[in-house]
């Protein structure tokens, strides 16, 4: 018999209108995220659809233009892919000096199995044009943008490389059941290794084109601007930062001398993570975690341990950081910019002993 007292973790808030709500990452002790705790992160409000009369156009650089009805797209062969999807805009709120926008502290990220087929597979039958470019996935969710006068969709595209990578993926299924309907229902991309914001939810048409895409989620949206005053050598968010995040102790936490477990996750984009190191004196010295043994997880996050033995009472403070495959290692100090996207510094928390 079920607990009917049993308390359970919820969502963290941060707006309703549109709906964006963090991860509580303290509670987060498996590989896969239930859908009721998977982040959300949206522009406008939830688009209206229904699966009976979907249908998927893939259109403009190709000779063969597609229009693919759901019973279509499940009979491509398909591909389940294990894949961190983490805000670019996550632990916004630790940038100094501060950054408007959402405050994601440390849970705007999540992860867990997404099954579909290739966007390869599908843009091979449409026949893909020899000066193709880039690839523009539209969503359906729309809406005013407080910076511009008109009504945009959640546009974005992707270079013609990524595009065909064959782990970029279009999703009908997420841990083994349709793709939640806040998750992007009945379709959504999946772009391994890059922020989340490249991940299209509620696919409404694929395109193909043989110039830039100039849409506002690309040009102005999802930027890096370094600096404060202008809009020069700006370059645009792609592949997910290298970072670490301690989930227990719980930052500014009273705990006792004695044994306990530091634990977290660690992260990136490019290659895998080889080595994650705590520090329990503030930075002076590192020692290695133990990075718990899993599969060979490629677009998963590692999950990591520490057993700290506390003999003397007082306030410590813990860092954690990551190394990875290519030899990235989180910085001291995040790489600011404007718009406060790719936070990676090493992660902080302070405990009191008593």
């Amino acid at each position: 018999m079920t607990n009917p007292h049993k308390v359970k973790p919820y969502l963290l808030t941060r707006s309703l209108l549109p709906e964006n709500q963090e991860t509580p990452i303290q509670f987060i002790n498996n590989d896969s995220m239930e859908n009721q705790l998977f982040y959300r992160r949206n522009h406008f409000s939830y688009p209206t659809l229904s699966y009976s009369n979907y249908w998927l156009p893939i259109n403009g650089l190709v000779s063969a233009p597609l229009l693919l009805s759901m019973q279509d797209i499940l009979q491509y062969p398909s591909k389940t892919v294990e894949v961190v999807l983490e805000c670019s805009g996550d632990k916004r709120n630790f940038f100094e000096p501060k950054i408007f926008g959402e405050q994601w502290e440390k849970g705007a990220i999540s992860q867990g199995r997404w099954k579909g087929v290739p966007l390869r597979t599908l843009l091979e039958l449409s026949g893909v044009g020899g000066g193709a470019k880039e690839v523009v996935v539209e969503g359906y969710d729309y809406g005013h943008r407080t910076d511009l006068d008109e009504v945009y969709t959640y546009t974005r595209s992707l270079p013609i490389k990524k595009a065909l990578d064959p782990d970029t993926i279009i999703a009908y299924e997420y841990n083994n059941q349709p793709v939640p309907f806040k998750h992007g229902y009945p379709l959504r991309l999946i772009v391994p290794q890059w922020y989340a914001m490249a991940s299209v939810k509620w696919i409404k048409q694929i395109s193909v084109i043989n110039t830039t895409f100039t849409g506002p989620f690309q040009t102005i949206d999802y930027v890096y601007y370094p600096n404060k005053d202008n809009d020069q050598n700006a370059f645009p968010v792609t592949t997910i930062n290298i970072n670490s995040t301690i989930q227990k102790p719980l930052d500014m936490e009273t705990i006792n001398t004695g044994k306990h477990l530091i634990k977290g996750i660690a992260w990136t984009g490019k290659g895998v993570i080889k080595k994650v190191e705590i520090s329990i004196d503030g930075g002076y010295t590192w020692r290695n975690a133990d990075i718990l043994p899993g599969k060979d997880i490629g677009y998963g996050w590692v999950s990591w341990s520490f057993e700290w033995t506390i003999l003397e009472k007082g306030e410590y403070t813990i860092k954690s950081r990551a190394i990875d495959s290519f030899g990235q290692i989180q910085p001291n100090l995040p790489f600011w910019n404007k718009k406060g996207y790719g936070y990676n510094a090493i992660d902080e928390i302070k405990v009191k002993v008593e």
